[in-house]
């Protein structure tokens, strides 16, 4: 074997090489998973807070909440999408401007409990969460629905009112650089949805009006309007 054909047979071998690392490389990138924690700004209501001293428990699910979805497929990513500090983020901000008094409670509401700071405490949860990305759809947009449960509880955990509430979040992808940015946003958009859905629909619970009303009469105040 003459030089020249030793040099053409190295050259073949390692293009043979770098073609396989290719596809290594694009199998990999298939089976990657992307992760987005959430972030963003979450403007204060413009409102009259109500004269309501409001107890809110976020349990650890809540405060570390995120979400994970295996890919189906090698041309597919895993996604695992953390909400928990943004969700705090939000409502705190939320519940800061909509009541007269907030207070985040070290533990639980349970019987015999006696915290006379408070006059209820609100627990959320994030009961279902459902996202979309143009990969599962062939439509160009981003969505986020969640549906959020909520307890109402005297400060030794008997109930008032529990319901539940929906919030959604769509962007397209037109503005956005990464399908992590659009997805961030999505949630960004979902979670504002959640609190102004919250402030508009929270004295409408029949449970909690009754409540509202109830605090009223005790203090000769205007706790439900």
């Amino acid at each position: 074997m003459d030089t020249a054909t030793a040099r053409r047979l190295t050259t073949a071998q390692a293009r043979s090489v770098w073609g396989m690392l290719a596809l290594a490389l694009v199998f990999l990138a298939g089976c990657g998973t992307k992760e987005v924690i959430v972030s963003g700004n979450f403007p204060p209501p413009l409102m009259e807070p109500l004269p309501v001293k409001l107890g809110v428990w976020y349990e650890p699910e809540f405060e570390g909440h995120e979400f994970f979805d295996e890919a189906k497929g090698r041309a597919e990513s895993s996604w695992i999408v953390k909400t928990g500090e943004a969700q705090v983020a939000m409502w705190g901000q939320l519940l800061d401007n909509m009541f007269a008094g907030v207070t985040k409670m070290d533990g639980k509401p349970a019987p015999e409990q006696m915290n006379p700071v408070v006059d209820a405490v609100l627990i959320p949860r994030v009961d279902e969460l459902q996202y979309a990305i143009p990969a599962h759809t062939n439509v160009k947009v981003y969505e986020i629905w969640m549906r959020y449960a909520f307890e109402l509880v005297t400060t030794n955990g008997e109930p008032i009112a529990e319901w539940t509430m929906t919030a959604y979040g769509k962007t397209p992808t037109a503005f956005l650089q990464s399908d992590e940015a659009a997805v961030n946003l999505a949630a960004v958009v979902a979670l504002r949805d959640a609190g102004a859905h919250f402030i508009t629909s929270f004295h409408k619970v029949p449970e909690v009006a009754q409540w509202l009303e109830q605090l009223e009469q005790e203090r000769g105040g205007v706790a439900s309007r």
